[in-house]
């Protein structure tokens, strides 16, 4: 008869109150034989331990001579790699149905014979200690200016005695300038400095840069740090747990961003400065909860800087002959006037200052190169026109010619032009678009009258274009166009490249399929 340890529990607790064995035994639904044994202790609660095998190990014949040297190998071979390995070389003898028992033999293996596995040793926080700093992705959440993609990560800083969070919205990838100008704020913010500040390995972490580059940004950061008199810290390379107080916060942040933008019912916002705004809100809300932490911690920071560090990295770039710069893996379009200058460049997270001397000569937006994408370019057609003017044909084959075009209206259009008039005509006309377009500042108006001419079959000449486009505008209801709609220029541009043959009409600037 087998004994269950509920009847044991009822026959000592019984015995306990003062009863017999008789009684307790009949109690709990056994002999008073099997009492006596009980409290012998002959009796023990739950399965006895199994040291033998049940059935046959299907693996014993192989374990020694194919299996173990390839564990010691590679200790972490995984099962399935072995089994796939036994089933090529012995077909037909170890079905997927072993696979279970493989991994509890593999897992068995490296218990006894595997290397020695990385400690995490738990760290004491201090108040006021340590605040640390990451970059996130944050692509997947959709977000869009203006109906535009925004792609962009999080810039996120955080205390780790009281949870204080900032995040701040990055264009592009992270870069050194967005981690001074977060960091500036980030301390505004919690009114005080820490002791110590930690981030990623800044050398590793823009993969994009040359060696020099990075390790200049490096250098960089532990002179910010030294500016605010902190001590300056990263973890090793590859061992993001170093950073663990922030690593594991970024899917918070992530995930209240998240739940945000479903009760807000919208992904799209009117400018990054609107995107940052919520950002703000969400975080002011966590900064809430913690307050009491958090107003302790500040009793224990170091003050802030007198003055206002800068948040800027400086180059030196000259200026090529196509009228371009490039700073930091980005191609940028400047007046042709500064063409063989010497360009000093304040770059910001979000701009670049340029000067000649000590004269500031340029303003122009930061882009950003997404790593495996082409390189991001900025190039202002006003920059270039004048010479263009001069020689049309040039734009036929420029390498810049989709960059030169101000948005996707006009690159529809001039692949039209390009589809319906010889090369020279087409060039002629759509320089000389721009060129009016530049000097009567009226490009999205004029962009849209050729977007709704060439839609019905029509070419205007550059002679009624400068007659309607002339000191007085004419605004597109007098013309009889109205506004295109840009969800069709996909579909307008596919038509154009499905027929590029047709032949223009005599003396009236039309053609016809």
């Amino acid at each position: 008869m087998t004994v269950r340890a509920q009847q044991i529990d009822i026959y000592l607790s019984t015995r306990r109150s003062g009863s017999t064995q008789v009684t307790a035994a009949a109690r709990a639904g056994f002999s008073e034989r099997t009492g006596r044994r009980i409290e012998k202790g002959e009796y023990r609660k739950g399965k006895k331990t199994r040291h033998r095998r049940t059935r046959e190990d299907p693996f014993f014949e192989v374990w020694e001579q194919d299996l173990e040297p390839l564990l010691k190998e590679y200790p972490e071979f995984s099962a399935v790699g072995l089994l796939r390995y036994l089933q090529e070389r012995y077909p037909g003898r170890y079905p997927d149905g072993k696979l279970r028992t493989l991994q509890r033999r593999a897992r068995e293996w490296r218990a006894l014979h595997g290397g020695e596995k990385e400690v995490m040793f738990r760290q004491e926080r201090e108040m006021g200690r340590l605040g640390l700093s990451d970059f996130t992705r944050f692509d997947d959440g959709g977000i869009t200016i203006r109906g535009e993609r925004f792609v962009h990560c999080l810039y996120h800083f955080r205390m780790a005695f009281s949870g204080f969070r900032y995040a701040r919205a990055v264009s592009g990838a992270e870069n050194y300038e967005a981690l001074a100008a977060g960091l500036r704020e980030a301390f505004r913010r919690l009114g005080g400095v820490p002791v110590e500040h930690r981030t990623d390995s800044l050398s590793s972490a823009y993969k994009n840069l040359p060696r020099s580059e990075a390790e200049d940004i490096t250098a960089r950061y532990g002179a910010l740090c030294r500016q605010y008199g902190m001590l300056a810290t990263h973890n090793n390379r590859g061992r993001a747990h170093e950073n663990g107080a922030i690593e594991s916060a970024h899917g918070h942040l992530k995930r209240s961003l998240r739940e945000a933008l479903t009760i807000r019912g919208s992904r799209n916002f009117e400018s990054v400065a609107d995107y940052q705004g919520f950002i703000d809100v969400i975080t002011e809300n966590h900064n809430r909860r913690r307050l009491a932490a958090i107003q302790a911690e500040r009793a224990a920071l170091g003050p802030l800087p007198p003055n206002r560090l800068p948040e800027y990295s400086e180059v030196f770039v000259r200026v090529s002959t196509s009228s371009t710069i490039r700073v930091a893996g980005a191609l940028y379009s400047v007046p042709s006037r500064l063409i063989g200058k010497r360009l000093r460049v304040h770059l910001y997270a979000s701009r670049l200052e340029c000067h000649v001397g000590v004269r500031r000569v340029l303003d122009l937006p930061r882009v950003h190169s997404i790593e495996g994408e082409e390189e991001a370019r900025r190039i202002d057609y006003r920059h270039l026109i004048d010479s263009l003017a001069e020689k049309p044909m040039a734009f036929h084959r420029a390498r810049l010619r989709d960059d030169i075009l101000p948005d996707e209206t006009w690159r529809v259009v001039w692949r039209a032009l390009d589809a319906h008039l010889p090369p020279r005509d087409a060039c002629r006309l759509m320089v000389g678009a721009l060129k009016l377009a530049a000097d009567r500042d009226c490009e999205w108006p004029l962009g849209q009258f050729l977007l709704q001419a060439i839609s019905v079959g029509r070419i205007p000449s550059l002679a009624e274009l400068r007659g309607r486009f002339g000191p007085s505008v004419v605004p597109l209801a007098a013309s009889g166009l109205e506004a295109a709609d840009s969800r069709s220029l996909a579909d307008m541009s596919s038509d154009i490249h499905r027929d590029r043959n047709p032949y223009l009409q005599e003396g009236n600037g039309s053609w016809v399929g």
